[in-house]
Parts: C-alpha cells; sequence; structure tokens
C-alpha cells in the first residue's frame, strides 16, 4: 500500500513538472514567435526602399561621411518640391472644399521649407541638385492640369498620396542610417512634414486606400 502511495506521488510531481515545463516552452515561443516575425517583416520593408547610386561612393564632409543614398535623399526632396509646390498651389486655387485647399496651403508651406532646406544642404555638401521636375513629375503636373471640376480633387489627393508613400520609406531609411548630421537633420524635419501632409492629403476624403498601392 505504502508503495502505491509512493509510486502515485512520484507521478503526480512527474506530471506537474511535465505540465510546468510545457507552459514554459509555450510561454517562450508565444514571446519569441512576434519578434521573429516582427524582424521579418522589418526586413522585408526594408528591403523594398531603393535609392538612386549616382556612382560617387562615400565622401568625407565636415558633416561627416556623405554617402550615394544620403545625395539621393537630398536631390529627391529638392525634387518633391519642384512638383508638389505648384501641385499645392493649384489645390489652393482650384479645391471645391475647404479641406482641398488646406492640404494645398499645407503642401505650399512644408515645401517651401524643405526646398530652403535642401537647397542648403547641397550646398554645403556640394551636392548637384535639379532645377526642375523629372518626367513623371510632369506628368502628374499635366494630369491635375487636364482634371476638370470635381475630378481635380481626387486626382490631386490621389497622385500626392502616392508619392508622399512612397518617398516616406526612403526618409526612415536615411534618418536611421546617416552618419552626416546635416542630412540627418534634413531627413528629421522631413518625416515630420511628409507626415503632416499625407494626414492632410487623406483628410480631403479623395484618397482611395483600395488602389492606393495598386501602381
Amino acid at each position: 500500500m505504502r508503495s502505491i502511495l509512493s509510486n502515485s506521488a512520484t507521478s503526480g510531481r512527474t506530471i506537474a513538472t511535465g505540465l510546468v515545463v510545457a507552459a514554459l516552452v509555450a510561454t517562450l515561443a508565444a514571446l519569441l514567435l512576434p519578434v521573429q516575425l516582427f524582424g521579418e517583416t522589418a526586413s522585408a520593408a526594408t528591403n523594398t526602399v531603393t535609392y538612386d547610386d549616382d556612382g560617387g561612393g562615400t565622401v568625407s564632409t565636415r558633416y561627416g561621411p556623405l554617402t550615394a543614398m544620403d545625395r539621393d535623399f537630398v536631390r529627391k526632396v529638392r525634387l518633391a518640391g519642384l512638383w508638389e509646390l505648384p501641385a499645392g498651389r493649384q489645390a489652393q486655387e482650384r479645391g471645391q472644399t475647404a479641406a482641398v485647399r488646406s492640404a494645398g496651403a499645407i503642401l505650399v508651406a512644408g515645401h517651401t521649407e524643405l526646398d530652403r532646406r535642401s537647397i542648403e544642404a547641397g550646398r554645403a555638401l556640394g551636392i548637384s541638385l535639379p532645377n526642375q521636375p523629372n518626367a513623371d513629375q510632369q506628368g502628374w503636373l499635366a494630369q491635375m492640369n487636364a482634371a476638370q471640376g470635381d475630378e481635380f480633387a481626387p486626382t490631386f489627393a490621389e497622385l500626392l498620396r502616392r508619392a508622399h508613400g512612397k518617398v516616406f520609406g526612403l526618409v526612415a531609411l536615411v534618418r536611421d542610417q546617416t552618419k552626416n548630421s546635416m542630412v540627418r537633420a534634413l531627413a528629421n524635419r522631413a518625416n515630420d512634414v511628409v507626415l503632416q501632409h499625407i494626414t492632410a492629403l487623406e483628410k480631403t476624403g479623395g484618397v482611395d486606400f483600395n488602389t492606393l498601392h495598386s501602381s
């Protein structure tokens, strides 16, 4: 009888220990799985961000090393202003709702500042900057010019929101990786401005989230 009771107690302790171990394993898996998934997702997201390599390599400046990605970022900030400033002015003049006109004003204010900052950075860092919109941007402005009446607001909102979404990833990547203090300061401000513009464009009601990333 004593042997039976002893065996039962031992068996009970073994089962209890097994349950505790199983619970610990399950908890550890629950903690590690989101971290692993998040890491893979972040890596995949980073891999989709690209920049144009001008072949100039990394050069030394008084503000720190300047990479090809840094230079491309400064140029893209300048390019953004070259078409988004006139786009914003069109929205101020042609917008039929207060939200569209407000978004236009916010774009003009933000890109006036970023344009000035990108020109200052270009001069200080020896980066050649564009002076006119590229072919794609000229095409977007042409679409806005051609939009009539009620067509203007969604055309404006979709084109500008899509463009801001694409550049947002590059801003974050540059802010994370640049070793140049002037480029970092520009990325800090660009991050705030781009997010502000995205929010204003979405408030117009002209952004279709079902088709936003279709092209």
